[in-house]
Formats: C-alpha cells, sequence, structure tokens
C-alpha cells in the first residue's frame, strides 16, 4: 500500500513541478505549486513525518501561495509581456550553459562518490516518549519560542495589510489620474 501512495503522490507531484515551469498563465503556475506542496505532504504522512506534512500545508500551501497569488494579482497578470524580447541579451544561452553545467556537475559526483545502499539498519527511530514528536515540537515551540513565533505573524500579517494598502492607493492614483485625462 505504501508503494502505492508513494507512486500515486510523486506523480503528483512530478505534474505539479511541471506545471509550474512549463504553464504560462502565472496563476494556474501558483495552482500547480499548491498541488505539488499536497503531493509532497501525503509523501511526508508515508513516512510518519506528521509535524513535516502540516508544516507543508499550513505554511506553504497556505500561506506562502496565498502570498505569491497576491503579488501576481497585485502586479497584474492581465498584460500580456512579448516573450521574445529579451531584457539581458544572452540570457537564455547563459542560463542553459549554467543548467547543464549543474546537472552534468551533479552526474560527475553521483557517478564518483561511494554513496549507496546502507548496510546496517539506521540508529535512529521514532520517539518513544509519552508524546509523539508533534506534541513535543509544539511544546518547544509554545512556551521556549512563542514569543519568536508570534513575532513572525505579526510582521506577515503587518506585510500582507501594508501590501493591501499600497495596492489600493495605487488603483485610487491611476482613476485620479484617468479622471484628470479625460477632462
Amino acid at each position: 500500500m505504501e508503494t502505492a501512495i508513494f507512486i500515486v503522490c510523486a506523480a503528483i507531484v512530478l505534474a505539479g513541478a511541471l506545471g509550474v515551469v512549463l504553464v504560462r498563465n502565472p496563476v494556474h503556475a501558483a495552482l500547480s505549486l499548491v498541488g505539488t506542496l499536497f503531493g509532497m505532504a501525503v509523501l511526508f504522512l508515508n513516512l510518519e513525518a506528521h509535524f513535516l506534512a502540516a508544516v507543508q500545508i499550513i505554511v506553504y500551501a497556505g500561506a506562502i501561495v496565498v502570498l505569491f497569488l497576491f503579488v501576481i494579482m497585485l502586479l497584474g497578470v492581465d498584460r500580456l509581456e512579448d516573450l521574445s524580447v529579451e531584457p539581458i541579451a544572452g540570457q537564455r544561452v547563459l542560463a542553459a550553459v549554467v543548467g547543464l553545467g549543474t546537472f552534468g556537475l551533479a552526474a560527475a559526483v553521483l557517478a564518483t562518490s561511494d554513496i549507496g545502499l546502507p548496510t546496517q539498519p539506521a540508529l535512529t527511530g521514532p520517539i518513544t516518549d509519552q508524546y509523539s514528536n508533534l506534541r513535543q515540537i509544539a511544546d518547544v515551540l509554545f512556551t521556549d519560542y512563542v514569543y519568536a513565533f508570534e513575532a513572525t505573524a505579526a510582521l506577515l500579517t503587518i506585510s500582507v495589510v501594508g501590501a493591501v494598502v499600497m495596492s489600493r492607493r495605487m488603483a485610487r492614483d491611476d482613476q485620479a489620474r484617468q479622471s484628470a485625462q479625460d477632462d
């Protein structure tokens, strides 16, 4: 059963990742990213890493992708850009060379290294205390690091509110310019 779950979720992750890279519409690319993140969360659940699965959904799919979508909408996706014009001359060729070089370097490292399957069982195991690992992380997060956690939440909230205020101000200025041109 675990193998079937892995195969299905790996296919979802790969399809979502390809969608992020290949889709032209940025909103559709962000939605493909959500699919990728949910597939990764299920893979984490398959590995019994419940905290990582929760973080994957709550933080990445819930917060970060929403911020991506907000920025995409703020920048305006209704304007079409001419993709045949390169802002920096030769950037596509340079990107291809760097990408192929990175792939070649990674392949060379893997080919020359002696990394293989482990011959001994892992020395680590699940936490067998009275609490699960998720409960232990939550206890530390909400006791020792509660101020840092709250400060991060406040900063994210303030940044979203600031972006909304700035976008409304820019829209109001655009409307004022438009009405001045009409007069």
